[in-house]
């Protein structure tokens, strides 16, 4: 325990109510879903789009339809991102309902393209539709299905982020200084950031999981279909899935999300508090304070924080927060990509025929966390184990900042007018 347990006191929870804190983490998430959701939705198409060489996949399908008889079966290789445009029109569907477009069709109604043709305008369009990069993502999703695509998924963003966060923040505010929580009481100063996060992201995670599936899977649609009509697509994909494997399905992923969520929580906790006591200390020592590091405790920088104008506040908290949140971020974005394809996994209401088969082999994505990540490290590399990192920083770096920052700034408003109100009372 602490050297320094019996001097902590609340930064500012003796001032201001859970209400209040439960206001402060509102605010954040509202802002900081408008601004980062965006930079998920490439996040999750990066993650979750075919590592397969489209091209050849293509060309492959294309050398197989010029043969006598074609069969559907030889284009089960085709990336499922190839979409549909007047391009993909011209050459020719199969049953007029599949997925994807025969390259080269044996046919005389389109005798005027040449395979040549067909199969370079098939490969053109998967990589006109791929996804390379974070701004690549960003201005193929605006170009190709309109720019409010990028907002994908906004709707059940926040109504995830703000019960989300109400829990996380206030919980972890709880765990880190009230005077009856275990962890306040029983570990170490030096650790309690990295239990209380942790703890705090278990049970924000364990609400709003199904949720978050709806959502993921919303953003990984390349449809560029209305937003109601993709709503009601998931949420139809969604009902089936709930009908073939139960409720509990609903929850799928949540192990590879607590694999993700909780040493993230940790990890940023911990570098956040670390480096907003490295930056209190600067401030003090520039502003001619003596500090004897062996007697510098919690309750110190605390009450030097309770003294900072908002901009000193704003600044330390946006730093800290963007700092220890992207090193959190490229840590936990092998668990991301886990997470990520599970919950995009389709169910495709397999027949009676084929239920022993799967039974006996289960889809990558239908296996164990540490199986799974196993089995893209073997078949991807690092490479695969990492896809979608600089998007995930772009977009938790920044999201961690803002919501940091505007939490408390937040808790500092609503302490001030407390104290306002308490002063004009006194007088009266």
């Amino acid at each position: 325990m602490s050297d320094d347990r019996s001097d902590e006191v609340p930064e500012m929870g003796a001032d201001i109510s859970a209400g209040q804190k439960m206001l402060s983490a509102v605010s954040g998430s509202l802002l900081t879903s408008l601004l980062v959701t965006p930079l998920d939705v490439v996040r999750v198409r990066l993650q979750s789009q075919p590592n397969s060489s489209t091209s050849s996949g293509i060309r492959a399908a294309a050398a197989a339809s010029r043969s006598a008889s074609p069969s559907p079966a030889s284009f089960s290789n085709l990336p499922p991102n190839l979409g549909v445009t007047a391009c993909c029109r011209e050459v020719f569907w199969v049953n007029n309902n599949a997925q994807f477009c025969m390259a080269s069709p044996a046919t005389s109604n389109i005798s005027h393209l040449s395979p040549l043709s067909t199969t370079d305008c098939a490969v053109d369009e998967t990589r006109r539709k791929t996804i390379t990069s974070t701004l690549d993502g960003l201005r193929k999703i605006a170009r190709n299905e309109g720019l409010t695509s990028l907002w994908r998924g906004l709707t059940p963003t926040l109504v995830m982020a703000i019960p989300a966060n109400v829990i996380y923040f206030t919980g972890y505010d709880f765990l880190r200084s009230h005077a009856s929580s275990p962890v306040n009481t029983h570990i170490h100063d030096a650790y309690a950031p990295l239990i209380a996060g942790s703890i705090a992201r278990v049970a924000a995670a364990s609400v709003i999981s199904p949720i978050e599936m709806f959502r993921t899977r919303m953003q990984a649609t390349s449809s560029g279909s209305s937003g109601v009509s993709v709503f009601r697509e998931t949420l139809n994909g969604l009902k089936d899935m709930v009908k073939a494997q139960g409720y509990t399905s609903l929850w799928r992923g949540l192990t590879l999300t607590m694999w993700r969520d909780v040493p993230f929580s940790g990890i940023y906790w911990w570098g956040y508090e670390a480096m907003r006591n490295a930056l209190t200390d600067m401030r003090d020592t520039r502003q001619g304070r003596y500090l004897d590091p062996g007697r510098i405790t919690t309750r110190l920088r605390r009450q030097s924080r309770g003294s900072e104008n908002h901009t000193s506040t704003f600044v330390d908290s946006f730093i800290a927060g963007a700092t220890s949140g992207a090193v959190a971020a490229v840590v936990t974005t092998p668990f991301d990509v886990g997470k990520t394809r599970q919950q995009v996994l389709k169910n495709d209401g397999p027949s009676s025929g084929q239920k022993g088969i799967e039974k006996a082999m289960l889809r990558p994505e239908e296996r164990s966390m540490p199986r799974f990540l196993a089995y893209i490290w073997q078949t991807e590399g690092t490479s695969g184990l990492f896809r979608g990192w600089a998007a995930r920083c772009l977009k938790v770096a920044p999201a961690c900042a803002i919501m940091i920052s505007s939490y408390e700034i937040g808790k500092k408003m609503f302490k001030h007018g407390n104290e306002r109100g308490r002063a004009a009372s006194k007088k009266n």
